[in-house]
């Protein structure tokens, strides 16, 4: 089974959650043509595009208030996994308890990202009429399209990633 990276992980949650986000906000100018989206034009007005109802922009805004304070903690909490993680596995000392306890933490952390996160999209479908559903399905099919047409991202800053990590560590002898 293949593991995102934490900071991958977190643009895809990101950008799953921003159509929630920007219903909540609907401060966005609307594009000129519905059917398409102007380059500069960071995110769709889902209000607009949607149809979205008082009452429902007044659910979505609860439901982001209270959803932020958990999905800040498990994502710092993710984050400080993939770092033990590392560390578990790059330090001088190779300690293979450590780093097994360091990716049950980093799964566990993970899972729960990945549940808050699901549960928004879950939180958010009940909200959204039929009709809706189909437009929010477009939104988010032409955001992928557009998020594949600008290729492949870093994952981590330069720096931070392992193989840079362990050039900038001081020479010494292998440990057996």
């Amino acid at each position: 089974m293949r593991y995102l990276s934490p900071k991958l992980l977190f643009l895809v949650a990101a950008f799953a959650i921003f159509p929630i986000y920007a219903a909540a906000q609907g401060d966005a100018p609307p594009p000129q043509d519905p059917g398409q989206f102007e380059p500069q034009e960071r995110r769709p007005n889902l209000l607009q595009h949607l149809g979205l109802t008082q009452d429902q922009v007044r659910q979505i805004k609860t439901m982001n208030r209270e959803r932020k304070p958990m999905m800040d903690a498990a994502q710092r909490r993710l984050r400080e996994a993939s770092r033990s993680l590392d560390m578990a596995i790059y330090g001088d000392v190779l300690d293979e308890n450590a780093v097994r306890e360091g990716l049950r933490e980093f799964q566990q952390a993970q899972a729960e990202v990945a549940r808050i996160r699901f549960q928004s999209e879950f939180e958010l479908r009940k909200i959204l009429t039929p009709e809706q559903l189909v437009g929010f399905r477009g939104l988010r099919a032409r955001a992928a399209e557009a998020r594949r047409k600008m290729g492949p991202r870093p994952d981590m800053p330069p720096g931070e990633r392992p193989v840079q990590r362990i050039r900038q560590l001081p020479n010494r002898p292998p440990v057996n």
